[in-house]
């Protein structure tokens, strides 16, 4: 099949906020789009969120679908970009983080980038799983039962995970493969190895 229309018909989730890193949103996306896939901006802001372009504010990006109105079985798969602000505001958010949770629970892929695994950290979905992410979250993840390693991307039964922008053309690769594949049991086998009462699908 040719990698142009790999994902045709697939639908994928971008969840993300205001702070996002612009370029681990948008180029991730321009891959996914080019693909086949289609691409919807999920937030918990209505209408617009302002990325973050590495030392600065950037663009303002349309948000195509608002949080409380998103569901798990409108999608295939998901894509967590990064940015120190985004997954910050997003791990306190506890419909974001059931959301998040709710992929694994489907077994359906994930996708994580640079602090993006913030919130795989938050949803407690990492118990036994090899990622990858920002070094200064090594630590949360090993804390939360992950195996770290220093990889530009790492994948892992349908969990992708990379650290930094520099990454995204590996990474980008990666999430096509793996979104093309579906479903995945290591993610449901994920879900059900956390005990947190508050992480429940939606």
């Amino acid at each position: 099949m040719a990698q142009t229309t790999i994902l045709t018909g697939k639908r994928v989730a971008i969840l993300a906020t205001d702070g996002v890193e612009q370029v681990e949103l948008t180029e991730p996306r321009k891959a996914l789009d080019a693909a086949g896939a289609r691409t919807t901006l999920v937030s918990p802001k209505q209408d617009k969120i302002k990325a973050w372009k590495f030392v600065n504010w950037g663009d303002e990006l349309k948000v195509d679908l608002p949080l409380s109105q998103a569901r798990v079985d409108d999608f295939d798969s998901l894509l967590l970009p990064g940015g120190v602000m985004n997954p910050d505001t997003l791990r306190m958010d506890p419909a974001a983080v059931a959301f998040v949770r709710s992929f694994f629970q489907h077994g359906k892929p994930v996708a994580a980038i640079c602090h993006g695994p913030w919130m795989l950290v938050e949803a407690d979905v990492v118990r036994g799983r090899t990622v990858t992410s920002w070094p200064s979250l090594k630590t949360d993840l090993r804390n939360a039962g992950a195996d770290w390693v220093d990889r530009e991307v790492v994948t892992d039964e349908g969990l992708v995970t990379s650290r930094k922008p520099d990454d995204i053309p590996a990474f980008s690769k990666k999430i096509i493969e793996e979104f093309a594949e579906g479903p995945h049991e290591g993610q449901r086998q994920a879900a059900r190895q956390s005990v947190r009462p508050d992480a429940s699908a939606r």
